[in-house]
């Protein structure tokens, strides 16, 4: 029995301009040394140069990017008796959007680019059209679970 108290998880406000609590979770996500306002500045950005060159809402993009770059299955690393197993699990719905959002970011910071902006919105335009490093990164993920689906019984 656990002795501590149950963590309870803090209420996230949505975001003032579009109302959506994914997009405030998005955005805290890109927070660099606590400032919200850049983050912020940096993500609406992103979601204007997405409307410009799509002709669609930014907000969709973001959506269907965050739906593609979500991992299903994912391995965690089981000690069992001396040998270390990669054992396939199925990931949570807070995890998906976490991990998603992780390699959307990272991958962003990483495309040659001129701003954090056009990074962003270049690799979320990508993971919506099915392509880019952020959903090559979720199917290695599924491919190194599909590989060791052998050891699933050790759950």
């Amino acid at each position: 029995m656990a002795r501590r108290k149950k963590i309870v998880a803090r209420e996230i406000l949505p975001d003032p301009k579009y109302g959506d609590i994914d997009v405030a979770r998005f955005i805290s996500y890109l927070l660099k040394e606590g400032k919200r306002s850049v983050a912020e500045t940096i993500f609406y950005d992103a979601m204007d140069i997405i409307q410009k060159k799509r002709k669609t809402n930014g907000l969709d993009v973001f959506r269907k990017a965050m739906n593609n770059v979500a991992p299903i299955m994912e391995v965690k690393s089981r000690r069992i008796g001396g040998a270390t197993y990669q054992v396939p699990i199925e990931v949570k719905p807070k995890r998906k959007f976490a991990l998603a959002a992780r390699w959307i970011i990272g991958f962003s910071k990483s495309r040659p680019g001129k701003s954090m902006a056009e990074k962003l919105a270049a690799e979320m335009m990508a993971a919506a059209d099915g392509e880019g490093a952020s959903i090559k990164k979720r199917d290695d993920t599924h491919r190194m679970a599909e590989a060791n689906k052998a050891f699933a019984h050790f759950r």
